[in-house]
C-alpha cells in the first residue's frame, strides 16, 4: 500500500476515544460493565456484515479447533478474535493499521479476561511484522477492500502460515454490474476502494498458493437490515460511522440490489 493510501486509509477509520465510546453506549443500555461477554459486545465490535452470527459461521466452516495460532488481520476493535478465544478456544494475534482501533481492542479484551490468548498490535497487512510459517490460521473479514495490491496481500499470507495452514477469509467483491456506488463503509469514493470480482479473485489467491476447500457467497445473509434507524446506538455501525451510516446502509442496499456488491466467505488451505 502506497504510503499516501495507507495515511488516507488510517485517517478514514481513526476514531479518537473509541473504547470508551463503546463502554458508554453499553452502559446506557443497561449492561453491567464489570461483567461483560462477548455477546453482550457483540452489537459494539463486530464491525463486519453479518455480525457476530457471520464470525462464528467462517470458524465452522474452517473447523477451527482449540490451540490453533490464529492471525486476524484487520482486526479492528477486536470482536472476532475474543470469539475466536473464548468460543473455539484459540491463540489469536490481531493486526489494525488504526491507532485508535487497537487501544480499544486491547481495553476490550482486557476487560473480558482474555489477553492471555488474544493479543493486538498496530501492523501493516502489507508487511506483516511475523517470522514464516508463525500461525495455523490467518483470518480476515471485510478488510482487504482498502489494498490494491491483493497479489502482494496474499503472498505475505502464505508467509506466515505453516505448510498446511488454512486462510479464512469474509471478503466484499464487486459485482456483475459495474460500477460500485458510493459512499460505502469503507470508503467516500474509489479513491481508496479496490474491489476484484469473485473469479478474479478466487484465481489471485490460488496463484498465491492456497487451494479452495469451500467458497460460499453470504451476501443476502451478510446485507443487514435495510431500515438504518433500526441500528442501534451501541451498534459498531452507529458508533463508528456516526451520522454518515443512514446514507451508507441506503447506498449499500441498491448496490447488493443491483448487483455491483456480493460478500463471500470462503476457507482455503495452503499448500
Amino acid at each position: 500500500m502506497r504510503a499516501d493510501v495507507s495515511t488516507s486509509v488510517s485517517d478514514y477509520w481513526e476514531r479518537e476515544g473509541l473504547g470508551l465510546a463503546i463502554l458508554a453506549a453499553l452502559a446506557a443500555t443497561g449492561t453491567n460493565l464489570d461483567a461483560l461477554t462477548i455477546d453482550d459486545l457483540a452489537p459494539a465490535d463486530q464491525f463486519h456484515g453479518g455480525g457476530k452470527d457471520a464470525t462464528v459461521r467462517l470458524a465452522r466452516l474452517a473447523d477451527l479447533q482449540p490451540g490453533m495460532r490464529v492471525l486476524d488481520v484487520g482486526g479492528g476493535v477486536g470482536g472476532p478474535a475474543r470469539t475466536l478465544a473464548a468460543e473455539f478456544g484459540c491463540l489469536v494475534t490481531a493486526i489494525d493499521l488504526t491507532e485508535s482501533f487497537v487501544q480499544a481492542a486491547r481495553m476490550l479484551t482486557a476487560r473480558l479476561g482474555l489477553a492471555g490468548q488474544v493479543t493486538h498490535q498496530v501492523g501493516n497487512a502489507l508487511a506483516l511484522p511475523f517470522d514464516g510459517g508463525t500461525f495455523d490460521v490467518v483470518w480476515t473479514q471485510n478488510s482487504g477492500m482498502n489494498i490494491a495490491e491483493k497479489e502482494r496481500l496474499y503472498a505475505g499470507f502464505h508467509r506466515v502460515l505453516g505448510l498446511g495452514g488454512l486462510l479464512a477469509i469474509q471478503e466484499p467483491m464487486a459485482g456483475p454490474t459495474a460500477p460500485i456506488l458510493y459512499p460505502v463503509m469503507w470508503a467516500h469514493d474509489a479513491a481508496t476502494s479496490f474491489l476484484r470480482p469473485p473469479a478474479e479473485m478466487r484465481a489471485l489467491i490460488e496463484a498465491a498458493g492456497f487451494r479452495a476447500r469451500a467458497w460460499d457467497d453470504v451476501t443476502a445473509e451478510t446485507a443487514g437490515v435495510r431500515d438504518a434507524a433500526a441500528i442501534p446506538a451501541h451498534s459498531a455501525q452507529r458508533l463508528i460511522m456516526g451520522e454518515r451510516l443512514d446514507e451508507i446502509i441506503r447506498v449499500g442496499h441498491r448496490n447488493r440490489d443491483e448487483g455491483r456488491l456480493v460478500s463471500i466467505q470462503a476457507v482455503f488451505d495452503r499448500t
